[in-house]
């Protein structure tokens, strides 16, 4: 045998064919399938998601969460420091709501620089299409949500993403525009989470800085968005989600903003009972997504 054909024999089974790996029951009887490979980009590791499922058999509506992280760091199963003590957990909440949860790996910027992160959120898209007869999901009504990095990446991908169209994201204090300076955001900076998501200052690269910002990729056929965002948010200022909901409404799409005075990034500086305010309000919208 040569050693192409040895190669492909020993491959493991590309995402689109593998079997899944048995689904954890959890309490209440949603469940659980944890690394589950959707992708393997060319000279990369292989991406994975969590996928939390709800107890009712019928295809489930479904979300896409994308977490935060600087573009640099971060976990899939991570909605913020906030929820990390929640018990049951927010996702597990999530799927007992009756909506299943995919929880994507992507590519960070130590890896690969823009658009990779946003490609590999539209690979997971596919992959759950191609597996939704398996997984019960309904890839037709998926709402994507993300917080801080993941937040800016959500946003885009419910800009861009067209086919099937998305149906809302919920952007949590996402970053929404990377050309304008914003404390502490300087786009001349080649040092800022970033500049190394493009691969170089945002004002050394004007087009590819222009590609990133939501604000420049807002159209009127977005789908709803929910935007929250703290007024006292030192790490990614306010005003980034007030000039995506400015801009989502001059351009006629629907969003609704909702800024929470006090918090910081991450609902730092809240108490539980503002966050869990913060997160039914965020269900509720994802719930009622079409």
């Amino acid at each position: 045998m040569t050693p192409g054909g040895l190669r492909a024999l020993i491959a493991a089974p590309h995402p689109d064919v593998a079997p899944l790996p048995p689904a954890v029951p959890r309490p209440g009887g949603t469940r659980l399938l944890r690394g589950v490979p959707y992708a393997v980009p060319d000279g990369a590791r292989p991406l994975e998601l969590d996928l939390w499922l709800p107890a009712a058999p019928d295809p489930a509506p479904l979300v896409l969460f994308v977490h935060g992280g600087a573009w640099r760091g971060g976990r899939r199963d991570d909605l913020g420091v906030t929820t990390r003590s929640w018990e049951p957990g927010p996702f597990e909440r999530l799927a007992a709501a009756g909506l299943a949860v995919a929880c994507a790996d992507y590519r960070l910027s130590g890896e690969a620089v823009f658009p990779a992160p946003l490609d590999d959120l539209r690979a997971a898209l596919r992959w759950l299409g191609v597996r939704a007869v398996e997984l019960a999901v309904d890839p037709s009504r998926t709402l994507v949500w993300g917080e801080s990095a993941g937040g800016h990446l959500a946003a885009l991908l419910a800009l861009t993403h067209r086919e099937p169209p998305l149906a809302g994201a919920v952007v949590w204090y996402g970053p929404a525009d990377l050309t304008t300076p914003r404390p502490p955001f300087d786009p001349a900076d080649p040092a800022t989470p970033e500049a190394l998501l493009l691969g170089a200052a945002p004002r050394e690269v004007p087009a590819a800085a222009v590609a990133a910002s939501p604000v420049h990729r807002v159209h009127g056929d977005a789908p709803p968005f929910l935007v929250v965002h703290g007024e006292a948010d030192t790490m990614v200022a306010c005003s980034h989600g007030r000039d995506l909901a400015r801009a989502l409404r001059a351009a006629g799409a629907p969003v609704e903003l909702h800024t929470v005075a006090g918090a910081d990034h991450g609902w730092h500086g809240l108490d539980r009972a503002e966050v869990e305010r913060i997160f039914a309000r965020s269900v509720a919208f994802a719930t009622t997504a079409k």
